[in-house]
């Protein structure tokens, strides 16, 4: 190697960069390792339950991985998948939300498989967003949104829910005074990650007639849809004046408990559908082939499945409530989801990151800090999130840890 080359190179010191420029786009600096990974690898350090990440400690339906194992023998989806989705699918799908939510939907222009709703997202985002755009998010929000915002080149614009008797609640004031002449997009969450809030048909309607008289668009994450405990799940895209703004998002993961297949779609009017297509060609353009024809059966299963579902999870829910309540937590019941947020400041502690991280040492049980799901991290920092999507003897074994923060 000749000199020029050695110091291009960095004299084997690291990877070769301009002087004073760091590595990672500066978009992402600001993120960093995700706090799912960090707690996850404290929970295996430590041996600790782990009810921080939102993943089901059972499998999803027998029938349905059965399904996935036919698949992979037939040779369906071996090999790559079409762009969109398999087409059993994307009927699913389409049988789905008309069944559901009597949306009608086009399997071959409006519908489109993802790589869970991670990347729909994202590749949502990505399409729909051109730097200076602001997108407003309900906060605090699951943290892809933030990062996936900065990719774009936008500018996230929080919007707080507040806790309030009991749950959180979304200020509609707070959300029309956020909309400026930037705002390309509201990124929706309900039922919302981490609060557990479902929001109600007035709180939608509000949202519906803000979009359309400020002629906004609307992508809206639902991957909890199945998981409404206290009232019901509407889509913003059956309001008036959304159907053709809206792309709406869902995924198989929690709703089938088969989180590591990834699994999710987009539906929308086929403009938006196609600008999302667009963008998700360029990321992993197609993926889990077999297991697509696996949750175009599930899509299927009878409402027994989906009810049973709900009761599991209502039971763990209120097990893990309750013994929060009785450990000394301020808790906010979550109406949705499998995640319920409390508060530490009645066990005489106010930073939740610290509380989290020694947490595992002190019960053996994780949980996670909200304050990462702020824009505004002074108001969500004595709030931590459990998630109960657990076999009801770990939740239990969980609380009866959980009673050591009694003593100190």
């Amino acid at each position: 190697m000749d000199e020029g080359t050695a110091a291009a190179a960095g004299d084997g010191a690291g990877p070769p960069r301009r002087a004073g420029r760091p590595l990672l786009n500066r978009r992402l600096a600001e993120f960093g390792t995700t706090i799912f990974a960090e707690m996850s690898a404290l929970a295996t350090e430590t041996g600790a339950i782990n009810l921080g990440q939102g993943f089901p400690d059972t499998d999803g339906p027998e029938s349905v991985r059965e399904a996935a194992v036919r698949a992979v023998r037939d040779g369906r989806g071996n090999q790559y998948p079409p762009g969109p989705g398999v087409p059993e699918l994307r009927t699913a799908i389409a049988d789905h939300q008309r069944t559901r939510y009597g949306l009608d939907h086009d399997p071959d222009t409006e519908v489109l498989v993802t790589t869970g709703a991670t990347e729909a997202i994202a590749a949502a985002l990505l399409a729909l967003v051109e730097p200076g755009d602001e997108v407003i998010a309900l906060e605090p929000y699951y943290d892809s949104y933030a990062a996936c915002v900065a990719m774009a080149g936008g500018r996230r614009v929080p919007v707080t829910l507040r806790p309030r008797d009991g749950a959180y609640h979304l200020d509609l004031d707070e959300l029309r005074d956020a909309v400026t002449d930037r705002t390309r997009l509201i990124l929706l969450n309900s039922p919302h990650n981490p609060t557990g809030t479902v929001l109600s048909r007035a709180e939608l309607a509000a949202v519906a007639e803000l979009a359309v008289e400020r002629d906004l668009l609307v992508v809206t994450d639902e991957v909890y849809e199945h998981l409404v405990f206290d009232g019901e799940h509407l889509p913003v895209a059956t309001f008036p004046g959304m159907r053709e703004r809206t792309l709406t998002i869902s995924s198989a993961g929690k709703t089938f408990s088969l989180t590591g297949w990834k699994v999710g779609w987009v539906t929308g009017a086929p403009a938006l559908v196609s600008a999302v297509r667009s963008a998700k060609q360029f990321l992993t353009y197609v993926s889990a082939g077999p297991f697509q024809y696996a949750i175009a059966e599930a899509l299927r299963l009878p409402s027994a499945y989906f009810d049973d579902l709900r009761s599991q999870l209502r039971a763990g829910r209120d097990l893990l409530t309750d013994g929060l309540a009785d450990v000394g937590f301020e808790v906010y019941r979550p109406a949705g989801t499998y995640f319920v947020t409390t508060d530490i400041r009645p066990l005489g502690a106010v930073d939740g990151v610290a509380f989290c991280r020694e947490l595992p040492r002190r019960c053996g049980v994780v949980a996670i800090p909200n304050a990462v799901f702020y824009d505004h991290a002074d108001a969500g920092a004595p709030f931590i999130r459990f998630a109960f999507c657990k076999q009801e003897p770990v939740l239990r074994e969980a609380v009866s840890r959980l009673k050591l923060l009694r003593s100190g």
